[in-house]
Formats: structure tokens, sequence, C-alpha cells
């Protein structure tokens, strides 16, 4: 079976043996996939590997069947996507989400999409806590997990930007009338959350709490690596 010129990124990449490197690649119509990118680690064709990286948009050629291909062809059709600063950390998380949450060989287009417009939000210098929380809402989505962003969960009426709710993980949004479970937050948040609106920084705080919680049962137990050594930088003096 052979894939050509497939639009994708690379999310990550490991030594192979001596001279190879193993790739996991998102694409755009094949989604998650394993490549070895074979010789490209040999003395003097350091070149052959320069474009494999994370960030880099490609056009990937393979072969093979089962849980890994090998990498025949790889063609960068534009610059990587100039990422500075606290961004590229930002990134980075995004692609540890998107390494935890996919499967391999299941398409989807419209969180390729989504990853390609988080990438080059970031670039541009957007608000990174809002990319990152629209990020993480469309890959809830994706997954079949999409929050619950337009009726009270319990009643069924609309939601009110000046209402105050609790976010019932298994529900959805209810009223909040003191009840301890759940996540607290302004029907403003997530109004401004389903139309995809700027937040502020209350609605931010908000909007990274509720996504934390969804996420959670998805991540399992295991901690992101990326969270951990973020916190980490932060409490350097």
């Amino acid at each position: 079976m052979r894939t050509d010129s497939e639009r994708g990124f690379v999310l990550h990449r490991y030594p192979y043996g001596e001279t190879s490197l193993l790739l996991e690649a998102f694409t755009h119509g094949c989604g998650r996939v394993g490549l070895v990118a074979r010789g490209v680690r040999r003395p003097g064709r350091a070149f052959a590997g320069a474009h494999l990286r994370p960030f880099q948009p490609l056009l990937l050629s393979w072969s093979g069947r089962g849980e890994l291909g090998t990498l025949t062809r790889a063609e960068a059709p534009e610059m990587a996507i100039g990422l500075k600063g606290n961004a590229v950390w930002c990134a980075f998380y995004v692609n540890e989400l998107v390494l935890r949450l996919l499967h391999r060989h299941e398409a989807h287009a419209d969180l390729y999409g989504a990853y390609d417009d988080v990438l080059r939000r970031l670039a541009e210098g957007c608000c990174q806590e809002q990319a990152l929380r629209i990020f993480e809402k469309r890959l809830l989505a994706g997954l079949g997990y999409g929050l619950a962003l337009a009726h009270d969960a319990h009643t069924g009426e609309p939601l009110r930007a000046h209402r105050s709710y609790r976010y019932l993980p298994d529900e959805g949004p209810v009223a909040d009338d003191g009840d301890s479970r759940g996540v607290a937050v302004k029907g403003a948040t997530l109004i401004a959350l389903a139309h995809e609106a700027p937040l502020d920084p209350e609605q931010l705080r908000e909007a990274k709490s509720l996504l934390r919680v969804a996420l959670a049962p998805l991540l399992g137990d295991k901690p992101l690596y990326t969270r951990s050594l973020f916190r980490s930088m932060q409490s350097r003096p």
C-alpha cells in the first residue's frame, strides 16, 4: 500500500536503530501515523532529515501496511511555522494532546484543520490561552466528547450570559444552586466558548478549569509531560 503527498506534520521523532528515525506524524487524510525514515541519520545525510521536525508543514509519502510505514519522500511546501518563546511550549503541549488522544490510522480531517489553525494562531502572537482553549474544545468535539454549550442540561432552556452554572461532566451545565459538583462557570463563558469569541481573563480561567476537567478522563492518570515541564519552568527563580 502506498500513500503519496499527504499533508502532515511531525509530532515527535525518535532515534531508530543506528541510522534512522521513527516519526509520529499527524496527517490530513490518514490521521496519526508511525513512519520509519530510513538512513537519515547516516553521516553526510543530515540534510535528508532536516525537514522532519515538529511544526514544519510537509507533504509525506510512504509505503507499507501495519503499524509502521516506510517514509519514501518528504517535501516542505512552505517554511516552518515560526514559533517563539512560550508559544513553542504551547505547541508542544498541543502535540502531546494529539499523541495521547488520537489512535493511529483514524482520519480526523477536522482536527487536522484545528491543529494547523492553533499553530498558526500561536505563531501570529494571538492570546495563547485563548488559542489553546479553542483547540481543546475542538479536540473534544472531534473525538466525540463535545461540550454542551447551548442549553441547561436539566431544564433545556438556553444558557443565559448573566447566570452562574455548574458544569457536570456527565450531563452538561446546570443552574448553580450551591451544589459543589462539577465546575463553576458563568453562562457568558460557555456562550463565548460556543462561538469561539474572545474570552476575558476571568472567562479564560473558567474555561481552563472546565476543559481540564473535560479532558481528564481521556488522559487518564499519566500526567502530561509538557504541563509538568512548563510548571517547573515557571517556578524557577
